[in-house]
């Protein structure tokens, strides 16, 4: 599968510079030290803010019991009572609703305390006294605000108001901002878990509605061309009938004759047309069908990711030969030869378990990137300049270790080749090259492909040569075994030992294996 002015190269699976492989996660030196940096910065701040053990207690409580229920209602139940409960001080509470942002006053204040007193809610940036009562932002994330079924003003999604406010010392009102800011990220992160929950449930639902109305039916459509592919065929018949009996007439007709022989030829060109007609949408009926159910396939729905089938298959009939016929008329208008001099693949069946589907479009995509990305580069051979594409697959013994061969396939395209720089973003999600400009496209085919190979266990890579760019990927010849499950050991706990605390219920003592955040 050399490609023109290719150097021969040795080619490994990928280690990282430890000498792990890639598929060990292995977190950067840079991410470690910047949370590091962040831990200690944390550390400070909660030194400076001197918060007292029953402070810190009812905030690990709020994060335990947050945890704990999974309901909003729950979530604005603790935050009211915790101030009541711990400190003795009243609370009221108004949100923007999480479904059209109208401001809720008073739903959720708790009910042993008088409605009518009730202050007006004021929805300040910065805590702020007014009336005796202690007016507190609650703000949400603001990484995450797009995120939110609704755009609040500031970040602000609701107030917390604590009254009275006469009876909190400095020192308290900076706790219940710190209180405030841990309730606002809480709120946030259940009201986005709640839109994700409706989300999903509807993705369920519309996983039915296109199984019932677009995957069924489009299954009716093979009966309806078979139907017509028996027309066509009866047609046939219905000329060759014609035909014999024009010759069995012979002479007889007389003046019709030549009218019968006008009428055998349109028929025949009238057939030959619908064949063909036929053929070109049936086989566009088969690649729309590949994709739509391959795509649209249930599992992944429900699973939340691509989902393979994994069979074994001829790539060259099953995957390449449908793809290229597919484009071939594409290719011909862009004056783009197919030179399978330099490697093509072979009938013979490769062994190699993939998706079928899937495979198709990952060469659908490589394909198409080829009519609209080819150029004309000069041939050493002949001395020309030509547009011309190849394609092919080798062997790459031992690739994913020792006994686990793998195989690359490629698409090569002539033209100028790609900057190293711009060569390492390829594969990027919604990266687009500089010489993409004036073609249709949004940067997420190659990024569709790398997700599909490393899905079957594969890596995706692309190689500059002097005559144009090679796209490759390698796959497996086999699935990868499945790897032993490590043992649970018991490990026995020692009385008084603090070893497998989660769940203690001693008053105070879970709460201390708990540090909140900001």
């Amino acid at each position: 599968m050399p490609m023109p002015g290719d150097a021969p190269r040795p080619m490994t699976a990928p280690e990282s510079p430890s000498g792990l492989p890639t598929d060990a996660f292995i977190i950067e030196r840079a991410r470690l030290d910047a949370v590091a940096k962040r831990i200690h910065r944390k550390m400070d701040d909660y030194d400076s803010y001197g918060f007292t053990s029953h402070q810190s207690i009812s905030l690990n409580v709020f994060f335990d019991l947050a945890q704990e229920f999974s309901e909003l209602e729950d979530l604005y139940a603790i935050c009211l009572l915790i101030p009541r409960m711990f400190f003795d001080v009243e609370c009221d509470l108004y949100l923007l609703d999480s479904k059209d942002g109208i401001l809720k006053r008073c739903a959720y204040r708790c009910l042993t305390s008088p409605l009518a007193g009730a202050p007006e809610p004021i929805f300040p940036e910065k805590p702020l006294v007014e009336g005796n009562h202690f007016f507190l932002p609650i703000k949400g994330n603001h990484e995450l605000i797009s995120q939110l079924p609704f755009t609040p003003h500031g970040d602000i999604i609701g107030v917390l108001c604590v009254h009275p406010a006469d009876k909190l010392t400095g020192h308290d009102r900076l706790f219940f901002e710190r209180y405030a800011n841990r309730f606002g990220y809480q709120l946030h992160n259940r009201i986005i878990n709640n839109k994700n929950k409706e989300h999903v449930q509807f993705i369920r639902n519309l996983v039915k509605d296109i199984g019932h109305n677009v995957i069924v039916p489009n299954i009716y459509f093979k009966l309806y061309y078979k139907r017509l592919h028996s027309k066509i065929d009866l047609l046939d018949i219905y000329e060759r009938k014609l035909e014999r009996f024009l010759r069995k007439a012979g002479g007889r007709l007389g003046d019709l004759t030549e009218d019968g022989e006008t009428l055998l030829k349109d028929i025949g060109y009238i057939r030959d047309g619908m064949a063909d007609q036929y053929k070109q949408i049936y086989s566009h009926y088969l690649h729309t069908s590949l994709f739509l159910e391959t795509l649209l396939r249930r599992s992944h729905f429900e699973e939340g990711r691509y989902v393979l089938e994994k069979r074994m298959c001829n790539f060259k009939t099953k995957v390449i030969d449908p793809q290229l016929e597919r484009y071939r008329p594409r290719l011909l208008e862009r004056g783009i030869e197919i030179d399978t001099s330099l490697g093509g693949v072979p009938d013979a069946e490769i062994e190699a378990v993939a998706d079928a589907g899937l495979i198709s479009q990952v060469y659908a995509n490589l394909f198409s990137n080829v009519v609209k990305y080819a150029r004309e580069v000069p041939d050493p051979g002949t001395g020309r300049t030509r547009k011309f594409m190849s394609y092919g697959w080798e062997v790459m013994k031992d690739f994913f270790g020792p006994g686990r061969d793998g195989i690359k396939l490629n698409v090569f395209s002539s033209g100028p080749p790609m900057d190293t720089e711009v060569a390492l973003r390829l594969f990027e999600e919604g990266y687009r090259a500089d010489n993409a400009k004036g073609e249709y496209g949004t940067g997420h085919g190659l990024y569709f492909i790398r997700e599909v190979v490393r899905l079957h266990g594969g890596i995706e890579g692309y190689e500059p040569t002097p005559h144009g760019n090679n796209f490759y990927f390698i796959l497996p010849k086999e699935p990868e075994p499945p790897r032993p499950v490590p043992a649970v050991r018991d490990v026995p706990v020692a009385p008084g030992s603090l070893a497998g605390l989660t769940g203690v219920d001693d008053d105070g003592l879970e709460a201390t294996l708990h540090t909140p955040t900001p």
